[in-house]
C-alpha cells in the first residue's frame, strides 16, 4: 500500500465527466484512485493489451494497479510514470481549438456533418493545421480502435490531447486515460449486478459518432488498419493473475468483456495464437 499525504495531491479545475478521481504525484509517478468503480483495473488491463500490440512502447502509458491510503481511507487505483518532460504541457483538443478560433471544437465537429468519416477528416485537418503534427489522422485512428475495442465511453475532446513544448511546438501525446473502459463505472451506468449484454447496447462513444463501430469504420476507411494485437487466452489469464487487488467477480466480468470483444473483432487479432 502506498501512503499519500495532502502535499502529493494534485487538483484539476477542468475534469472530464468521469474523471473526478483523486490524483497524486509522488516521486514523478502519478497515482489515481478509483471513483466510479474499477478504473484502475481498466487502465492496467488496457495497457497490458497495448503491450501485446503493434504499437511501439513509446506510444502508450503503462499502468499498474495500486492500493492507496489517503486521509485514513483505503482506495484501489493505479499508477503510471510521469511521461511529461520538463517544460512540456498537455493541452486538450477542445482547449487548443478554442484558444485559436474562439469556437467549441465539439460543436464545430458535430455540426459539420452527419457522416463520421467527414467529421474525422475535418477534425484531423483542423488539428494538423494548428499544430503542424504529421499523421495526426493515423494517431486518432489508433485511438478510436483502442476505444472501440475496450468500450472507452469518455473519449470526448476534453479527453484527447497533444503535448505542447515551448515555444508552442506540438507533438503527439502517448495514449493514456483508459479508466472509463470495460464498463468500469459500476456506480451508475454499469452496475456489477446488471446484465452485461444490456451494456453492449447501452454504451456510447463520444468522439465523432455515438456508435463505436461507426467510429472504427470511419477510421479504417480513411487511414486503413492501424493496430493489431497478439493476445492468447493464456495471456489474458496471466494479466489477471498478476493483479492481487481487485475481486474475482470484478476480474471475471472484465475477462468476459475482453473475450466477447476478441470474438467480435477477430480481424484485430490476426496474429492471435492459442497457447493452450
Amino acid at each position: 500500500m502506498i501512503e499519500m499525504q495532502e502535499e502529493a495531491r494534485v487538483r484539476f479545475t477542468n475534469q472530464s465527466s468521469k474523471g473526478n478521481q483523486l490524483k497524486f504525484l509522488k516521486n514523478n509517478i502519478w497515482y489515481k484512485s478509483d471513483y466510479t468503480g474499477y478504473e484502475g483495473l481498466a487502465e492496467y488491463v488496457v495497457s497490458e493489451f497495448l503491450k501485446r500490440s503493434t504499437l511501439d512502447s513509446t506510444e502508450y502509458v503503462t499502468y499498474r494497479t495500486e492500493e492507496i491510503n489517503y486521509a485514513g481511507t483505503r482506495f484501489l487505483g493505479c499508477s503510471s510514470n510521469n511521461f511529461l518532460e520538463e517544460g512540456a504541457q498537455i493541452i486538450t483538443l477542445e482547449r487548443l481549438y478554442g484558444n485559436v478560433t474562439g469556437d467549441s471544437l465539439y460543436k464545430t465537429v458535430w455540426g459539420y456533418s452527419d457522416v463520421p468519416a467527414e467529421r474525422l477528416k475535418f477534425l484531423v485537418d483542423a488539428i494538423e493545421k494548428i499544430t503542424n503534427i504529421d499523421n495526426f489522422g493515423k494517431y486518432l485512428a489508433k485511438m478510436l480502435t483502442i476505444d472501440g475495442l475496450f468500450y472507452n465511453e469518455d473519449r470526448h475532446f476534453h479527453n484527447i490531447a497533444v503535448l505542447m513544448n515551448p515555444p508552442e511546438k506540438f507533438s503527439l501525446c502517448p495514449f493514456f486515460d483508459q479508466g472509463a473502459s470495460l464498463f468500469a463505472d459500476t456506480r451508475i451506468d454499469f452496475p456489477l449486478d446488471g446484465y452485461i449484454y444490456d451494456f453492449y447496447d447501452k454504451v456510447r462513444a463520444k468522439t465523432i459518432a455515438s456508435n463505436f463501430d461507426d467510429q472504427m469504420d470511419a477510421a479504417e476507411k480513411l487511414y486503413g488498419d492501424t493496430i493489431k494485437f497478439s493476445v492468447s487466452s493464456h495471456d489474458i489469464e496471466e494479466i489477471f493473475d498478476a493483479d492481487t487487488l481487485y475481486s474475482e467477480n470484478v476480474k471475471k466480468r472484465v475477462k468476459d468483456v475482453l473475450y466477447h470483444q476478441k470474438s467480435r473483432y477477430g480481424y484485430l487479432f490476426h496474429c492471435f495464437s492459442e497457447k493452450n
